[in-house]
């Protein structure tokens, strides 16, 4: 498998400013002392935790603008997902979000997902997948509910230029609880049902999605791809499940799949640093990518401390940075692209 690394520049990590809203809720941050206090979080910041935050940097452009832009197919990492893969074109056509739901025996109750069908659909043609999961405070309509991610015209732009094949996209809701009435927190148990989401992927979700649509199975076709604490759970899927994913993203993802405190909480960890680490004789993934901005003010170097104790390891993987990116529209839209551009690279190679 490649294994790149590209070093840039970190800048220091921004305190994380406090957004204004008219609602706000009650969430328990641990201090350095474990000691618990309450503190507000805003709608507007728990919606850019979830699926990150909009970003300043105008990254639009006109059809007209882009149509002379070329995407050169390699290997090679972009920091920038090309605009005019982010545009919307009057050529093209793209599919919409849907919602439904499934029964988890993981959980013991229906959960919900939304996923993104090619505008095209059709049962007489089968489409790989890509599994596309949240940060903390999300549930399945985060991303179908943001459209300033621009994954619709992403994957819709790629497939009709012949870059990749169209591609469904699921969006589950990842607070896999046992208790309906637990809601997400900042406190190590509230953190739980994030780790219990691989046992509902790969047990209930998987499979439905599977025989309910007509999806092509394998590792080479099943893609996995994660934002911030969606991007922690990426990591530990892919440690814990690398047979089961040909491609995979951890797009800036948060502490806590080693012991830590950040400033929100303590984090137990899910594994020892020594563990991170694909077992011997595993089926690696082709591409697994772990990429986060310089300008982070959420999870600041975390996602950089993974890569280095994964390459202390020998465990592989493509690391890169955006400069100058928060936690923010830039890094998801350039860890979609980059995932994506490492699949049409190896399928067309």
């Amino acid at each position: 498998m490649r294994k790149k690394c590209i070093t840039m520049s970190i800048a220091l990590m921004l305190a994380l400013s406090a957004c204004a809203s008219d609602r706000q809720e009650d969430v328990i941050v641990s201090d350095n002392n474990n000691v618990s206090e309450a503190t507000e979080i805003s709608e507007e910041d728990m919606s850019s935790f979830a699926s990150g935050i909009a970003s300043d940097e105008t990254e639009e452009a006109s059809e007209e603008e882009t149509a002379e832009q070329e995407i050169v197919l390699n290997d090679e990492i972009e920091e920038r997902c090309p605009t005019t893969l982010t545009v919307t074109r009057s050529d093209v056509e793209y599919g919409e979000f849907t919602h439904g739901t499934y029964y988890s025996e993981t959980c013991g109750m229906e959960r919900g997902y939304s996923i993104l069908l090619p505008a095209d659909y059709s049962e007489d043609k089968q489409y790989p997948v890509l599994y596309l999961l949240h940060g903390i405070f999300g549930d399945e309509y985060s991303f179908s509910g943001d459209s300033g991610n621009k994954i619709k015209e992403i994957v819709g732009n790629m497939a009709a230029d012949g870059l990749i094949e169209e591609t469904i996209i699921v969006c589950p809701n990842m607070f896999a609880a046992w208790d309906p009435d637990q809601k997400p927190g900042f406190d190590a148990e509230s953190c739980l049902p994030y780790d219990n989401f691989i046992n509902d992927l790969t047990n209930d979700l998987m499979p439905y999605i599977e025989e309910n649509y007509s999806v092509l199975t394998g590792r080479e076709n099943t893609y996995l791809a994660g934002f911030s604490m969606g991007g922690r759970e990426t990591i530990y899927i892919t440690l814990k499940r690398p047979e089961l994913f040909g491609y995979v993203c951890a797009i800036s993802a948060a502490p806590g799949v080693v012991a830590t405190t950040d400033k929100f909480m303590s984090h137990p960890g899910q594994m020892e640093e020594s563990e991170m680490l694909f077992e011997e004789g595993a089926t690696e993934p082709n591409v697994f990518i772990i990429c986060c901005g310089t300008n982070d003010s959420v999870v600041g170097d975390y996602p950089k401390s993974y890569h280095e104790i994964m390459e202390a390891n020998g465990c592989n993987h493509i690391w890169y940075e955006i400069t100058g990116a928060d936690h923010d529209n830039n890094a998801i839209r350039s860890g979609l692209y980059n995932l994506f551009k490492q699949i049409a690279y190896d399928k067309k190679a």
